[in-house]
């Protein structure tokens, strides 16, 4: 090894080691500087997303007709040299209301006159008068001798053999009281009239005069 080279390797081995001393402090401070820088470096960060977080975004209006409409207003405000602004007079009007019509008079009601005997208008019939007995009466009205007890019955019944006999209520007359008294042809208190009558009746409406007192005794009226 030639000098030089000594020199140079000399000087390579004896270079002289930092100083240990103060080194440690400034790594602290450095430490603590970066630190904040870091936190205030987030804090700018989240600090904005925060607040947009906090506040709800505002929603849009919804589009409408009417908001559309409005949009297009104008405001126009007119205005007249010389002149001035009056209120218009308008018209009035009428209301025409439809009279209501005038009654009709009624006419007036017509006089009726009412019958009081029942179901006809027919002079009052006359009153027997004549004598006779009831089986003469029989007899002259036609009635078969083998029926006059079941006629004796029920003339009985109905009249008790008054010719004259009268219903107040029903207008039923004579030896059978015929309803109406009217249906007799001739007259309905002649006691030859009405068993006559009653002698059809009581064949017509019951086949005999023994049916028609089978059904008197029922019903107690025939």
């Amino acid at each position: 090894m030639t000098p030089d080279n000594e020199l140079i390797s000399a000087a390579r081995g004896a270079a002289p080691s930092a100083p240990k001393g103060p080194k440690p402090a400034r790594r602290r401070v450095s430490a603590i500087v970066a630190g904040f820088a870091v936190v205030g470096f987030s804090a700018a960060l989240i600090a904005p997303t925060g607040v947009a977080i906090a506040e709800a975004p505002a929603e849009d209006a919804p589009v409408t007709a009417y908001s559309l409409a409005a949009e297009d207003t104008q405001d126009l405000t007119v205005t007249v040299e010389g002149g001035s602004m009056e209120p218009v007079a308008r018209a009035g009007f009428e209301v025409y209301v439809k009279p209501k019509p005038k009654p009709k008079p009624k006419p007036a009601p017509v006089a009726t006159t009412t019958s009081k005997s029942s179901g006809s208008s027919a002079p009052a019939r006359p009153r027997y008068s004549g004598g006779g007995s009831k089986e003469d009466w029989m007899a002259a009205a036609g009635i078969a001798q083998s029926d006059w007890a079941y006629v004796d019955y029920i003339v009985s019944k109905e009249s008790g053999w008054n010719p004259n006999a009268t219903n107040p209520s029903s207008g039923a007359c004579g030896l059978v009281q015929a309803l109406p008294c009217s249906k007799v042809p001739g007259n309905g208190y002649n006691p030859v009239d009405n068993l006559r009558w009653g002698n059809g009746y009581a064949v017509g409406r019951y086949g005999s005069w023994a049916g028609a007192y089978s059904f008197w005794t029922r019903n107690h009226w025939w």
